[in-house]
């Protein structure tokens, strides 16, 4: 799954548990479904990775599909007093979207036989999720600014 800064799902793809999760990188970034700015020099786009995409396939699709790739690396710890001000960590978010998807029943527990079926239940909790993330920022800026 990819996820933007604050955890909203971007692009989604299935595989059996065997296959490992840096192979379909290049599969995963191919699934995003927004059209993204063409980056720049000035404005790359980065994208944070976990140590399991630090080879060349990992690092290859990510530069492939014109990503800045952040990866980290295990023996890296940031202290918390250590951390450039204005800075927010970005660990967990894709685990947090996980954490959220879980909590549907249909997706928690595989009982779709056909591939296709369960993806097209995963994109439908996302696009749940995007409606309730726009439908609350709506509220938000709604109860701010009364007309």
């Amino acid at each position: 799954m990819v996820v933007d800064g604050q955890g909203g799902p971007l692009g989604v793809v299935i595989a059996g548990a065997n296959v490992l999760e840096r192979r379909l990188l290049k599969e995963t970034i191919e699934a995003i479904v927004v059209e993204r700015p063409e980056p720049t020099a000035e404005d790359p786009q980065p994208m944070c990775l976990d140590g399991g995409y630090d080879n060349p396939t990992g690092r290859g699709a990510a530069t492939e599909a014109k990503y800045h790739p952040h990866i980290h690396k295990g023996k890296e710890v940031v202290k918390p007093g250590d951390r450039k001000p204005g800075h927010k960590p970005r660990r967990w978010v894709v685990e947090r979207t996980f954490a959220w998807l879980s909590k549907c029943r249909g997706i928690l527990v595989r009982y779709d036989k056909k591939d296709t079926n369960y993806l097209g239940l995963i994109q439908f909790a996302c696009a749940l999720y995007w409606y309730r993330r726009l439908d609350r920022l709506r509220q938000t800026s709604a109860n701010q600014n009364p007309t």
